[in-house]
C-alpha cells in the first residue's frame, strides 16, 4: 500500500489518504453504504418518501417522519436479535395554524405505520370538539369512547384539541379530555391519537393537565407558508388540472398573497388551504368569462388571466 501510516502515541494506526484515495473512498462508500436488498426491504420508507417530497416546504417534519421510521425499524431488528425492544408510544401533537398540512400528513403516517405493522388498518378518523363533547353526564364520555372504538387500528386526529380545556372544571370537554387518557393508556399500541391546534393554544391546553405532556412524545410544528412557498403549491395545483397562470395572474397572486402575509393575522389566513379557494373560484371564473366570450381555443381553456382572479374571504379557514 502507498499509503503513507502514521502510529499515534496510544497505539493506533492512521492511515493518511491522497486526495485522489479520498474521493475513491468516497465513491465506495457511497455505493456501498446500504445492502443490495435496501430499496426491497425499505419499500415502505421509498413510498413514504415519494409522497413527502411532493409536499412543498415542511423540512423539518419530513426529516422527523424518517427518523421514526428508522426508530421503528431498528427497535423490530433488536427485538429479532433477543433485545430489549419495548413497543414505542407514537400518540402526537401537531401544532400550527389552519391550512398548514397537519391532515395530510397523519394520513401519511397512517398508510406508513399501516405498511410498518404498527397500525392494523391505517385509517383516518378526523374529529373536533362537537364530535366528543355531549350535553349531559356521560354522554361525552360514551361519545369519546365510541369514537376511539373507530379508530383502533388506525388514527383519531382531533382538530382544535385545545377547545376541550375551555369553560372550567364543570365543562364536559374535560370528560372527554379525561376519557381519551384513559384510552391512550388502556389502547396505546392499538391506536395513535394526534392532537392538533394553533401553537400558542396547545401549549396553554397542555398547561392544564401536568400529566398530558407525556403522553405526547412525537410534537410536529408545522410553520406558515412563504409566499415563494404559497406559489409553489398553487402551481402543483394548477398543474394537476391543467390549468396555468398568466404572467399578469401570476403577479396578481403573489402581490396579493405578500399583502395577506404582512396585513392579516395569521390565524385568520389558512395558507394551502386558502391558496386552493383561490384556485378553485378562478377556474369557476375563468368558465363563465369563456362561456360570455364563446372563446373555446386550448390555450385559453387552460389560461387563467388577470380578470379570472378571485380572492376568497380570510375568514374562510
Amino acid at each position: 500500500m502507498d499509503q503513507p501510516i502514521r502510529m499515534k502515541n496510544n497505539g493506533q494506526i492512521s492511515i493518511v489518504l491522497n486526495s485522489e484515495t479520498k474521493s475513491q473512498l468516497k465513491e465506495a462508500i457511497k455505493q456501498e453504504a446500504f445492502p443490495k436488498d435496501f430499496s426491497q426491504e425499505h419499500a415502505a420508507l421509498k413510498e413514504i418518501e415519494e409522497e413527502l417530497s411532493e409536499l412543498v416546504g415542511m423540512d423539518e417534519m419530513k426529516k422527523m417522519v424518517k427518523e421514526i421510521y428508522a426508530w421503528i425499524f431498528v427497535n423490530k431488528k433488536r427485538e429479532a436479535a433477543g433485545l430489549k425492544a419495548g413497543k414505542q408510544s407514537l400518540h402526537m401533537m401537531f401544532k400550527g395554524n389552519p391550512g398548514t398540512g397537519k391532515t395530510t400528513v397523519a394520513r401519511i403516517i397512517g398508510k406508513l405505520f399501516h405498511r410498518m405493522n404498527v397500525l392494523s388498518k391505517g385509517h383516518l378518523i378526523e374529529a373536533e370538539r362537537a364530535d366528543l363533547v355531549g350535553e349531559y353526564i356521560g354522554h361525552t364520555a360514551q361519545k369519546t369512547r365510541d369514537l376511539v372504538k373507530k379508530s383502533l387500528g388506525g388514527i383519531l386526529f382531533v382538530d382544535e384539541a385545545y377547545s376541550l380545556g375551555r369553560g372550567g372544571e364543570k365543562d364536559f370537554g374535560k370528560e372527554a379530555i379525561d376519557t381519551l387518557v384513559k384510552h391512550m393508556e388502556d389502547k396505546q399500541h392499538e391506536f395513535i391519537l394526534i392532537l392538533a391546534g394553533y401553537s400558542r393554544e396547545m401549549d396553554h391546553f397542555l398547561s392544564l393537565n401536568p400529566g398530558l405532556h407525556s403522553r405526547f412524545p412525537l410534537v410536529f410544528d408545522f410553520p406558515d407558508y412563504s409566499v415563494d412557498q404559497l406559489m409553489e403549491i398553487g402551481k402543483k395545483i394548477l398543474d394537476e388540472k391543467e390549468y396555468k397562470l398568466s404572467q399578469d395572474a401570476e403577479r396578481k397572486v403573489r402581490e396579493h398573497l405578500q399583502d395577506v402575509k404582512t396585513t392579516q393575522s395569521q390565524k385568520s389566513f389558512s395558507n394551502g388551504r386558502y391558496v386552493r379557494n383561490l384556485i378553485e373560484k378562478s377556474i369557476r371564473t375563468q368558465a363563465m368569462r369563456l362561456l360570455r366570450e364563446d372563446s373555446y381555443d386550448k390555450h385559453e381553456l387552460v389560461t387563467i388571466r388577470s380578470n379570472d382572479i378571485t380572492f376568497p374571504s380570510l375568514k374562510n379557514k
